[in-house]
């Protein structure tokens, strides 16, 4: 085999490598809000309110008396035409707890206009006035008090010796390697959102699951 060949093969498993990653955080992200919609945990009079959505599969955060935490996911807007291609991002942070142990939790950040401008800077630290937990359904059918005076309500399934994290302190960012990889060196956070980039084939799963989940 010619170093050239080699190089060429070596070039197709890379990119097929990466392919599978996005493929595969999509498919994460579309079974976790599959998951938390059909078990009512996230009312679907919030999530139909919602101007975006940012979905963390699998954050992993260890924590003693200060921790750390760190997740990819994948965000997606409404458009005038439905929910955007989706856009690559990454949770990193620390936080402030008790116990220790390792801890695996699903994220899922519904944001509002607030929220949806802050996300398409690319860079969005959160405090504690910007990210609270989401109502949940009550008896009635109704949801608690809460409505979006923060840009994100967050809801979670923790795992682990050290529950209930907060997301004060953690930056929201975009993962610019799958970004590149599935729409090109041009495509930014917010061409993206907005809708002017279109959707891969590999999204058309998530966005089947959106559409039936989180349809006005």
């Amino acid at each position: 085999m010619t170093r050239v060949a080699a190089a060429l093969m070596l070039m197709l498993f890379a990119a097929t490598a990466f392919a599978n990653d996005s493929t595969k955080e999509l498919d994460s992200a579309a079974v976790v809000i599959r998951n938390m919609t059909s078990s009512h945990q996230i009312p679907s009079s919030v999530l139909q309110n919602t101007e975006c959505l940012a979905i963390i599969p699998a954050v992993k955060q260890a924590a003693v008396i200060v921790g750390g935490k760190h997740g990819n996911g994948v965000a997606s807007c409404r458009t005038a035409t439905g929910w955007s291609a989706p856009a690559f991002i990454s949770i990193t942070g620390g936080s402030v707890g008790l116990q220790a142990g390792l801890e695996h939790q699903d994220l899922v950040l519904l944001l509002n206009n607030q929220g949806e401008q802050e996300l398409e800077r690319g860079q969005w630290s959160l405090g504690a006035e910007a990210a609270v937990a989401g109502p949940m359904a009550t008896s009635s059918g109704g949801t608690e008090a809460n409505g979006w005076k923060t840009p994100v309500l967050v809801y979670t399934t923790s795992t682990g010796a050290y529950a209930g994290a907060s997301l004060e302190g953690s930056k929201i960012s975009v993962d610019d390697q799958n970004m590149r990889n599935l729409y090109g060196p041009n495509a930014s956070l917010q061409l993206v959102l907005n809708g002017q980039i279109p959707s891969p084939a590999s999204a058309q799963a998530f966005l089947s699951t959106l559409n039936q989940v989180a349809k006005k």
